[in-house]
């Protein structure tokens, strides 16, 4: 999955009923973005006008009519409202169906997709980090042996088999905002994923964490691909582009603003202070050369897929727009 430089579609679940997400997600790749990856969510961002579409069915559907892309998840949590069993039963069966196009983009998870699901508290980030290494373990043992007896602090399977797998294991990139998790990425996964929009010196650290984690397990962290998901709103009106952000004005919120929230109804009340700020967390322009020089900083952070989340309701626009004027520019710049 690592090498050469790929550019992805990030397919907002939260913005699009199923068929239309599909049918974007099949247009993003005839336009040549080579990623097609999925957002998990029980719940969206906003009550009135969100969706929430499974990412495991939808996945199956994209399996049976993308061609060429990868597909996979960022991110699914494999730890709370699913057993790690079962998503590897999941991923086994979706990398059958799309052999070496697949792969499991995982992270700690959010509260307002668990607990409604689990009717629990939330565990603290601690415990949800233990849970995700755990899960990792388990998956892998089930891709790769036979009648898995597994007892773990918080999963256990009893002489499980998994029947249908592929002959290479799915790759697994894993979620990071802070070290720790970088860090996990490194030991025990295949690729890292993170966000745009941060401090610059947050994706060294993280990249720093995740290299310290390789090599206290051994690894090669120059074998582990580096996933970013890059929130753009690119079109050649500015003042459509940055309107196009407000349906994603949850993003702008502060980590206290936004701190335990379940529900999509108090969500979207909260985002509704933060509307006219949404544009903040994307790069927004006009420009398709101020957009690479924009994106350029994450291409020399070593960053070699890129997702790019596209955030206005008209995707179709947004995407002939980003295809027709970015995409060239990156791949002469950048490859």
């Amino acid at each position: 999955m690592g090498g050469t430089r790929r550019y992805g579609y990030k397919a907002s679940a939260e913005q699009f009923a199923p068929a239309e997400l599909l049918g974007l997600a099949l247009e993003a790749e005839r336009l040549g973005l080579e990623i097609l990856a999925i957002s998990d969510h029980f719940q969206p961002w906003r009550h009135h006008g969100g969706h929430s579409p499974a990412a495991l069915p939808w996945l199956g559907a994209l399996s049976a009519k993308a061609e060429r892309a990868t597909l996979g998840t960022s991110v699914l949590t494999p730890t709370l409202r699913y057993e790690p069993a079962i998503i590897a039963q999941a991923f086994a069966t979706l990398a059958c169906l799309a052999p070496g196009r697949v792969f499991l983009g995982i992270g700690t998870g959010e509260a307002m997709n668990e607990a409604p699901v689990t009717g629990a508290a939330f565990p603290p980030v601690k415990e949800r980090r233990r849970r995700l290494s755990e899960a990792v373990q388990l998956i892998r043992a089930l891709w790769t042996e036979e009648r898995v007896t597994f007892e773990g602090e918080y999963y256990r399977t009893e002489k499980a088999t998994i029947y249908d797998r592929p002959d290479e294991p799915v790759p697994i990139y894993i979620a990071a905002s802070g070290p720790l998790a970088a860090k996990l990425a490194g030991r025990a996964g295949d690729g890292l994923i993170v966000t745009s929009g941060k401090p610059p010196e947050l994706y060294e650290d993280l990249t720093a964490a995740m290299i310290e984690g390789a090599a206290k397990a051994g690894r090669d962290p120059e074998a582990l691909a580096r996933m970013i998901e890059v929130k753009v709103s690119y079109d050649p009106d500015a003042e459509y582009a940055r309107e196009a952000c407000r349906p994603w004005a949850a993003l702008a919120l502060s980590a206290d603003e936004k701190s335990g929230i379940e529900d999509p109804i108090e969500m979207e009340r909260a985002s509704e202070s933060a509307a006219d700020r949404a544009h903040t967390r994307f790069i927004v322009s006009a420009d398709p050369d101020e957009v690479v020089e924009q994106i350029a900083p994450y291409v020399a952070l070593g960053f070699s897929e890129l997702v790019f989340h596209l955030p206005g309701d008209d995707q179709r626009r947004q995407l002939a727009a980003f295809a027709g004027d970015v995409l060239p520019r990156l791949r002469e710049r950048f490859g």
